[in-house]
């Protein structure tokens, strides 16, 4: 079968690298063709390629880093479980008559250990993420997910929970059937589960529709993810009524994996290949599966109780700050 090489998706700020790696492969052509010895040149312009992509991606602004974790090529929660578990069977339905593409789940084996997984689901492709809902899950998906939840306590599994969406669907239907309340009754149930719960944020991470799957012991996030009570586009238009001014609004809402990190919200935060997750999704994969493994082994040696009071300290402890007095 005949197979085309997909053309890369370029961010605005990478447009420079993207001229320098023409540039590249312009000479490089042109070296050929008059077999002519630029190898010295192009070992160079390569190695000032490396530099710039560096210096480009550790000095994102937040509006800039929420632009890489929208990447329409960013590895989706199905994308890492077929990287890093040995087995996956996905389970369909919330027993109630749906089943909501946008939040996916199943049983796994992750290490030679069951666990169950689950998470938000964006799609490929303009097709696809309308069959996605984009990654908004609706009622449905959030009961499904408790099912799952519910599933993996009663028979001892850890939870391991990726999220990534834009927010819970805002629909009228998603009203109707109970929008707030689901993801009120998960984040209530998931403090009472006794198996230890992991949750990675490797994308987007959109209000309530990232905490219907967010209670657990520990947090964590990809470099270029970020985590926000509403979207900077959001909250431009509800503090400045102009949407144009998200940028501001994304430096003020700490978004930003090192912000929550700073804030004490993150307890690990996952270095991304240079570019990126999207750049190298296998070695992304790789540096997740060494961390849940690590943090899957801590919890373990924890008593159900003691995970529990670790679970509610750790909410507790959010938004705890000291006022400065003149």
């Amino acid at each position: 079968m005949a197979t085309t090489e997909r053309r890369p998706i370029l961010l605005d700020f990478e447009k420079p690298l993207a001229e320098l790696e023409a540039r590249i492969h312009q000479i490089r052509e042109l070296a050929e063709e008059n077999d002519v010895d630029v190898s010295d040149q192009i070992r160079q312009l390569e190695a000032r390629a490396l530099q710039l992509r560096q210096e480009i991606f550790s000095s994102l602004s937040p509006a800039q880093r929420l632009q890489v974790a929208r990447h329409p090529r960013r590895p989706s929660t199905l994308d890492y479980i077929q990287a890093i578990s040995d087995e996956w069977m996905e389970l369909h339905g919330d027993r109630g008559g749906t089943d909501d593409p946008a939040l996916v789940g199943g049983i796994a084996r992750f290490a030679g250990r069951p666990v169950v997984i689950l998470g938000h689901q964006k799609g490929r492709d303009t097709k696809d993420n309308v069959a996605r809902n984009f990654g908004q899950a609706a009622p449905g998906g959030y009961r499904k997910a408790m099912r799952l939840m519910e599933h993996a306590d009663r028979f001892g599994m850890p939870i391991l929970t990726f999220i990534n969406t834009p927010g819970a669907w805002a629909g009228l239907d998603a009203e109707r059937f109970g929008q707030g309340e689901a993801i009120a009754y998960n984040l209530r149930e998931m403090f009472r589960l006794d198996v230890p719960i992991i949750c990675t944020v490797i994308g987007e991470g959109g209000s309530g529709g990232a905490l219907g799957i967010g209670v657990g012991d520990r947090l964590l996030m990809f470099e270029h993810s970020v985590y926000y009570v509403a979207s900077p586009e959001a909250c431009a238009s509800i503090l400045w009524r102009d949407a144009s001014k998200a940028p501001q609004a994304a430096e003020a809402l700490k978004i930003t994996a090192w912000d929550l990190k700073s804030l004490g919200i993150l307890d690990q935060l996952l270095p991304e290949p240079i570019g990126g997750a999207h750049s190298s999704p296998l070695e992304a994969a790789a540096t997740l599966k060494q961390a849940l493994l690590q943090h899957l082994e801590d919890l373990s040696q924890m008593t159900n109780q003691q995970r529990r009071e670790l679970r509610y300290q750790k909410f507790r402890n959010i938004g705890v700050f000291l006022e400065a007095t003149a």
